[in-house]
């Protein structure tokens, strides 16, 4: 890796690390550290969906325009106020207002970043660079929730406080580490006769990308059926259909996090050499298995532990779904965007995740909690729907955009320069 990219990874990890301080524990600092109740706290991790639902559209042609550095220390610095003045909002309004603050600094963070990481990688690099990523934001957030679950302490607000100065002072030092960054010259887009029409223009450009257009419908179901339903759909299920233990949940994220950190170059060498249509279509089999599993959990009539052993297994199974998708989707955003357009396709893929976190949650929670085995169905056939979807991007995909290796082999067996390829319109 070239400096630029240790830097963009070290990034990565203090962000990631600066998440893991605060993320699990807003519900009880709003509703009963700051006693501002559960409507307030529901509120909160609402606005965080909303304010990256505003400034995502924005955002990708903010990077197109001016470059993902600019972007990146503009959306940190507002994520460090957001953060401290959390840490220190005593009413339900200055709560909000940090909240939203904090939400749009991090949502800008994802395709920044990944634009970075797509400017600063090539062909051959990239796989292995947002595989790298992945691996440091999952070990960050996994630190970073260790360490401040050590730190709080739901009888002081000095805890919390510290807690949220701590997640502010990570993104103010990620600025002094990022400033350094020296990236390469990519095109820009210089002067336009308004912004408004630069935007429309891009969107249309995007939307007339049939390739992309698929790619952003399977990314929302892979996003819904997985990420969406960590902590709301899948937890309540484990724990009104099986019996799962608050320690016995814990447990399950960690395995998560284990498998994503003990695979992710295992894994790579295995998903460098195939399609990517495929890798990804063979994911939604490993999640379909997963929610099989978990089915057997809470509708098996089985002993507590048998139960617990096979919940615990479901989200590892979902962590290796998780490790052969970060080095396949990643990238094939950042092929199938034309020359200068990457931020704003990360940013619209970013945008579509956004909407799959947010809708995820508020369908299967209700249906984890009480509907056990109609949730184990339908996500069930989402998964199996991923499988399905992906085989059919794979027809639409170019050679090498679902096999980039096969063709760099090419161009060394014949010692050639390769063409450039632009993305399916």
């Amino acid at each position: 890796m070239g400096a630029a990219m240790r830097r963009i990874h070290v990034g990565n990890a203090l962000s990631a690390f600066g998440l893991g301080f605060t993320v699990p524990y807003l519900y009880v600092y709003v509703a009963q550290v700051r006693g501002l109740g559960a409507v307030t706290a529901g509120l909160v991790l609402a606005v965080f969906a909303v304010a990256a639902l505003i400034v995502l559209p924005f955002a990708g042609r903010a990077i197109v325009r001016r470059g993902p550095l600019p972007v990146l220390l503009t959306a940190l610095v507002t994520a460090a106020l957001g953060a401290l003045s959390l840490g220190l909002a005593g009413n339900a309004t200055a709560v909000l207002l940090s909240a939203a603050a904090l939400g749009a600094g991090q949502a800008v963070m994802q395709p920044a970043l990944a634009t970075m990481i797509v400017e600063c990688s090539s062909a051959e690099t990239r796989s292995r660079a947002f595989a790298t990523q992945f691996f440091l934001q999952n070990l960050g957030l996994g630190v970073g929730g260790l360490i401040g679950g050590h730190l709080v302490d739901a009888t002081r607000v000095s805890s919390f406080t510290l807690l949220f100065a701590i997640e502010a002072a990570m993104f103010l030092l990620l600025v002094v580490v990022m400033a350094t960054v020296r990236m390469p010259h990519s095109p820009r887009i210089g002067k336009a006769p308004s912004a408004a029409a630069a935007a429309r223009s891009g969107w249309k450009q995007l939307l007339g990308n049939r390739a992309m257009v698929q790619l952003c419908v399977l990314g929302f179901v892979l996003f819904f059926a997985c990420y969406g339903q960590f902590e709301s759909g899948l937890s309540a299920y484990g724990v009104e259909a099986a019996g799962i233990s608050t320690s016995a949940l814990g447990t399950a994220l960690a395995a998560n996090t284990a498998v994503i950190v003990v695979a992710q170059f295992v894994v790579l060498k295995f998903v460098e050499r195939r399609r990517r249509s495929r890798v990804i279509a063979a994911v939604g089999l490993i999640w379909a298995v997963a929610w099989i599993v978990a089915g057997y959990a809470g509708l098996g009539h089985v002993s507590q532990e048998t139960a617990t052993a096979a919940f615990v297994s479901t989200y590892a199974l979902f962590g290796l779904g998780e490790a052969m998708l970060s080095p396949t989707v990643a990238p094939l955003v950042a092929d199938l965007a034309p020359t200068g357009m990457a931020g704003q396709y990360n940013s619209a893929f970013a945008l579509v995740k956004q909407l799959a976190l947010a809708v995820g949650p508020a369908v299967g929670g209700p249906m984890g909690a009480s509907l056990h085995a109609p949730y184990i169905v339908t996500f069930l056939l989402f998964s199996l729907g991923i499988t399905v979807l992906a085989v059919r991007l794979g027809r639409r995909l170019t050679e090498a955009q679902d096999q980039p290796w096969l063709v760099r082999s090419r161009v060394v067996t014949r010692g050639g320069a390769a063409e450039p390829v632009s993305a399916e319109a």
